[in-house]
């Protein structure tokens, strides 16, 4: 099979994965651990925290994809580090009720961005793909921000810490896997559906 003929197939594929999905799709707004309230403990948050990244589909796709490009550097666990640490400011803006405009657009951006990333045969350099990684953590990290704002202290630090463990967890555990698992070829179909199921994510498209 031809290069060309084979990204073709791949595109074709990622399509028909985002149009299915739109079948399905939910909004981002819509993956709350407690039903879209608050947590009213340190215990609560901390669930809330291991669950939202989990239960949206938009972050679990960009952490998955995260992971799939952390395999392919020596460093490659700077990836999801630097995403978790633009996180961080993305939350504080929304606590400070900063209004982002845009945020579902990007956060769904940033997922396509990062399939498509796992598809080049030729990647970026660690640096650029951390940058990268870092401004899409700015805004998951307002997107997230969402379901905490108003908490008391208690809860809004135990949801943070689910938050970065969660994350790193499937980042790192994602990594593993394709290291291990994937040929180049694998990686690639991957890149195509998460990038595929990005789509569907759009806002204006659920």
């Amino acid at each position: 099979m031809s290069q060309s003929s084979f990204f073709r197939r791949q595109w074709f594929a990622s399509a028909g994965i985002g149009l299915l999905a739109l079948t399905n799709a939910l909004p981002a707004a819509a993956h709350h651990m407690l039903g879209g309230r608050l947590p009213a403990n340190a215990f609560e948050g901390f669930l809330s925290g291991l669950g939202h990244p989990v239960l949206g589909l938009d972050h679990l796709l960009f952490v998955i994809a995260a992971g799939g490009l952390a395999s392919l550097y020596r460093r490659g666990w700077i990836i999801p580090v630097t995403f978790l640490v633009g996180m961080l400011p993305g939350v504080a803006l929304h606590l400070a009720r900063f209004t982002l405009g845009a945020d579902e657009l990007l956060v769904a951006g940033s997922v396509i961005l990062f399939g498509m990333l796992l598809t080049l045969s030729r990647r970026l350099g660690l640096l650029e793909t951390a940058a990268l990684a870092a401004t899409a953590g700015l805004f998951h990290g307002y997107a997230y921000a969402e379901s905490i704002v108003g908490a008391e202290m208690g809860p809004l630090w135990s949801y943070l810490l689910g938050l970065v463990l969660v994350q790193l967890a499937i980042a790192l555990g994602a990594a593993q896997l394709s290291q291990r698992l994937l040929t180049e070829q694998w990686r690639r179909w991957l890149g195509f559906a998460i990038a595929g199921l990005g789509v569907s994510l759009l806002p204006g498209l659920v």
